[in-house]
């Protein structure tokens, strides 16, 4: 069981499980000469290289990582477009009392002004005092109306509707190494939203911690 965790703000990612390796990858692309490597070398190194400029990608999804994530609901509903060699299992509010933790920025963005989608730099300071205080405001206010309906009777799964896509939620992420690939590409680009950054830069730097993987995800994601 690996037990390695990242804090990322008010949540975090932890890696858990792992099957394969590197030499899982070359392997499964070696197996159709009838061959086998039974350690990693430069030789595998190089077949890596090729695989990934190539588009050889069926071996890439012979590795499989699962992660426990915590983050704000907004950020697991962009990651949870990654369904392509992935599998997500996530806590629910039809069942449990939602736990009262929230994520809140560190630093208000102002609009940008060319990226309809996208945000520019910090608000003037006293543009962050009083976003933050509506914020708050709003937070605090949604969080009432929940627990005033839970004790009005009203089921979890209905109450639930109030609470704001802020709310921290808990899930399982397992993903072929491939699909991993294709969701670390995309983003941890500079045009992907900052908040899901941080996650992708937690989960990169734990994935590089499995034994051979930092030399494929360099390879991979244009770093070398």
């Amino acid at each position: 069981m690996i037990d390695n965790e990242i804090k990322v703000g008010e949540g975090s990612v932890a890696l858990v499980d792992v099957m394969g390796s590197a030499l899982s990858v070359v392997n499964a692309a070696r197996v159709s000469m009838g061959k086998r490597s039974e350690s990693f070398d430069a030789r595998d190194a190089k077949l890596i290289k090729y695989l990934w400029e190539h588009g050889h990608t069926s071996p890439f999804r012979h590795v499989h990582l699962q992660f426990h994530i915590k983050a704000p609901i907004f950020v697991l509903r962009q990651w949870m477009k990654h369904q392509v060699g992935c599998a997500w299992n996530e806590i629910s509010g039809r069942y449990v009392e939602l736990d009262e933790s929230f994520w809140s920025p560190h630093l208000w963005r102002e609009q940008s002004a060319s990226v309809k989608q996208g945000s520019g730099g910090a608000l003037e300071q006293s543009a962050q005092i009083d976003a933050h205080f509506v914020y708050v405001e709003a937070i605090n206010a949604a969080v009432a109306t929940y627990q005033r309906l839970l004790q009005m009777g009203v089921c979890k799964e209905q109450a639930r509707a109030v609470l704001p896509v802020a709310t921290m939620s808990e899930c399982y992420w397992t993903c072929s190494l491939h699909a991993l690939i294709h969701f670390l590409r995309q983003r941890l680009d500079g045009h992907a939203q900052q908040e899901i950054r941080e996650y992708a830069q937690a989960v990169s730097e734990l994935a590089e911690g499995v034994e051979g993987l930092r030399y494929i995800l360099e390879t991979c994601l244009d770093r070398l």
